[in-house]
């Protein structure tokens, strides 16, 4: 069967070019980067350019691929929004080896430190560290080999994002993208420990379990949550006493550890340790991607002796929130499909996604959800004028956390 072609992009297809106007003074310091190699001035394609145009991919459900955007960059709409000139398919494909994704990182601090907290929970209000949400997602990178040779992409054909989500803000304020393999320098424990900033609450999954990463956290001036295996063996030093708040929220032992089931050559906790177990619905491995299985015990390690239990339980509840982000960030901002292979290329739609997330979050003064996203894409589209986008952001207000 014949490939449906798809129309040629047209000037009336390309709407809602202002919402980029906030945006294009940020990138214009990155111009130049890429340029030190180009002595006769003679590059067509800078830094900041490209990265509007992934931005109007992410924001355009018309534009689906490199040749969309090369297309778009045709129009003289885009060209006087976006201060863009044409760029080939092979600048857009090949331009990325000369770019620096983590100068990217700069304007994210700098959108980030516009963003008001969307949803401040009072339960949380004495913790007094920024809440941050720390997991790892798995991107294929190369879906359409895999499909022809009818097999799953190996960890060669996969990258790994690794993002620190703000709980109050409802952003990601920083994913590093790795290779699919989890060892080495691209394991999860060792990305975390090159990211650790003060003054944080890292909430994270036991696969960041490692007395070494809790130390490092500890030093840097921070504080953590982690779940800890079923099986991890310590000795306990002191029994706390549980209120009825810790009851209710399902706790069963409030305890202050030390850890004795590891190997000499692993690090032990330098500073007092805490667990505290949680009954929950047991859980039966039964194979596939279902996760290990629990015996129906939660168990959450912690360095705060100064929270009460059902907060430390509570702070762990909100790891689903970086779950729904995943979700939004794959299936509704497009980055299933991956505009380049290779690792700059991906970094930078990456870091792209997240600054789609601040501007909705600015522009709407409300999380990122789907209805905004497909309202804000129908304007893109020209489907929606700037009063019914604006109508649709009214009735969110009411609705703010």
């Amino acid at each position: 069967m014949a490939r449906k072609k798809r129309p040629k992009l047209r000037e009336r297809d390309i709407q809602g070019m202002k919402f980029f106007d906030e945006l294009v003074p940020l990138l214009e310091p990155l111009q130049e980067v890429g340029c030190q190699r180009d002595k006769a001035g003679n590059r067509q394609l800078h830094f900041d350019e490209y990265c509007l145009f992934v931005l109007l991919f992410l924001f355009n459900p018309i534009i689906s691929s490199l040749r969309g955007i090369q297309q778009a960059g045709e129009l003289k709409k885009v060209q006087r929004r976006l201060g863009c000139g044409r760029a080939s398919l092979g600048s857009l494909s090949e331009s990325v080896d000369v770019f620096e994704p983590q100068r990217l990182q700069e304007v994210i601090a700098e959108l980030g430190g516009k963003l008001q907290p969307l949803a401040k929970d009072p339960r949380l209000k004495d913790l007094r560290q920024t809440l941050t949400l720390v997991d790892g997602s798995v991107l294929k990178v190369l879906p359409w080999l895999s499909q022809a040779m009818l097999q799953e992409p190996t960890d060669e054909h996969k990258v790994r994002l690794h993002a620190h989500f703000e709980v109050e803000r409802h952003v990601p304020t920083r994913i590093d993208v790795t290779g699919g393999t989890p060892r080495g320098e691209d394991d999860e424990r060792a990305v975390m420990g090159r990211s650790i900033e003060p003054d944080r609450l890292y909430v994270m999954d036991r696969g960041y379990a490692k007395f070494a990463l809790f130390n490092d956290i500890v030093a840097a001036g921070s504080s953590y949550v982690c779940r800890v295996r079923d099986n991890s063996a310590y000795e306990v030093i002191e029994s706390r006493p549980l209120s009825e708040e810790d009851l209710e929220a399902g706790v069963v032992r409030d305890e202050v550890v030390r850890f004795t089931g590891t190997s000499k050559a692993e690090s032990l906790p330098d500073h007092p340790l805490r667990i505290v177990t949680i009954k929950m619905t047991p859980h039966v491995k039964r194979g596939g991607n279902a996760g290990p299985g629990s015996d129906g015990f939660l168990r959450l390690a912690t360095n705060r002796l100064d929270a009460p239990a059902w907060v430390v339980g509570l702070t762990f509840q909100y790891r689903w929130t970086i779950e729904v982000f995943f979700r939004f960030f794959k299936h509704v901002l497009g980055c299933r499909h991956l505009l380049s292979t290779q690792q700059k290329g991906i970094e930078i739609q990456v870091y792209m996604a997240i600054i789609a997330c601040m501007l909705i979050s600015l522009h709407t003064g409300c999380k990122p959800t789907l209805r905004t996203y497909e309202m804000i894409c129908l304007y893109f589209a020209g489907w929606a004028d700037e009063e019914e986008l604006f109508a649709h952001i009214e009735k969110l207000q009411p609705h703010r956390p």
